[in-house]
């Protein structure tokens, strides 16, 4: 009788800094653990919208964390945590996250989406983007454990 192995994945760091590195070369990695790291840097949607400053925090097997440092949102956006003051950019339902993916493929185009669909949402109070209906006493995101 052979013993099972499990593959356990382990976050893997030095590939997160290298996909930002080649994709968007203009994101710095800042704060860089064995299994997390924030990336900081600029994303122009359009020449007329303005330049939005973003961190995005990868965090091994927890969904990265996507936050607005500039400018400064409105109160209450659409998909957005208030707690954490970050961006809801899928619903756990559609996407699983697991610290094999990388935030450079996945999370990237997700919040590059998200600004254009804020944009326009101030413009039109209509929401143009993907959304998942849920309810907000449902609503649960990824606990640090």
């Amino acid at each position: 009788m052979g013993m099972k192995f499990f593959n356990k994945q382990k976050p893997n760091v030095s590939a997160q800094i290298g996909a930002m590195k080649s994709k968007y070369p203009q994101f710095r990695a800042k704060h860089i653990t064995n299994d997390s790291v924030i990336f900081v840097g600029d994303l122009m949607i359009k020449p007329e919208l303005p330049i939005y400053s973003v961190s995005v925090e990868y965090r091994g097997k927890l969904s990265p964390k996507v936050r607005v440092i500039t400018p400064k949102l409105v109160d209450k956006p659409p998909h957005y945590y208030k707690n954490t003051d970050s961006l809801c950019l899928y619903h756990t339902d559609d996407f699983k996250w697991n610290c094999q993916k990388l935030v450079a493929k996945e999370i990237m185009s997700w919040t590059i989406a998200w600004i254009y669909f804020y944009e326009a949402w101030k413009q039109t109070d209509i929401w143009y983007g993907p959304e998942s209906h849920h309810y907000t006493n449902t609503i649960k995101e990824d606990k640090d454990e």
